[in-house]
């Protein structure tokens, strides 16, 4: 299983991230692309939060595919368009992740591919190699 790594010569995390985790050797490895707030009839969540929930749904649905979890997501990087979607993120990525604390990158930046869009995530996970 990864390890969460904590060094008192660099600065504490901002939320509940990781300053960095470690991957054992051997382990399975998955990117999973950039997810957005459209459900799989191609519906837009109504509002912000639903979006980033739909986000996380979407993403361990996908997980969920490869027999992995929320506990298993090594790394997150979230875009937002808007500065109201820095704590909703933070509240929405907690509630999914069950306590554990991958590395996070959170960004704000000017739009995504649909300006409907307010919110992209992906993650990196790592489980235990199949074979």
């Amino acid at each position: 299983m990864a390890k969460t790594l904590h060094t008192d010569t660099a600065p504490a995390p901002f939320s509940n991230y990781s300053q960095a985790v470690e991957v054992p050797a051997g382990s399975r490895v998955m990117f999973v692309s950039g997810q957005v707030g459209v459900d799989n009839d191609g519906n837009l969540a109504a509002d912000e939060r639903g979006q980033h929930d739909q986000c996380w749904r979407n993403i361990l649905a996908i997980l969920a595919a490869q027999d992995l979890g929320p506990e298993h997501i090594v790394d997150v990087t979230v875009y937002v368009t808007q500065a109201s979607g820095v704590p909703i993120s933070r509240v929405a990525r907690d509630a999914v992740l069950n306590g554990a604390k991958p590395c996070s990158t959170l960004l704000m930046i000017s739009g995504l591919a649909n300006p409907d869009w307010l919110v992209e995530i992906s993650v990196v996970a790592a489980g235990p190699a199949t074979g």
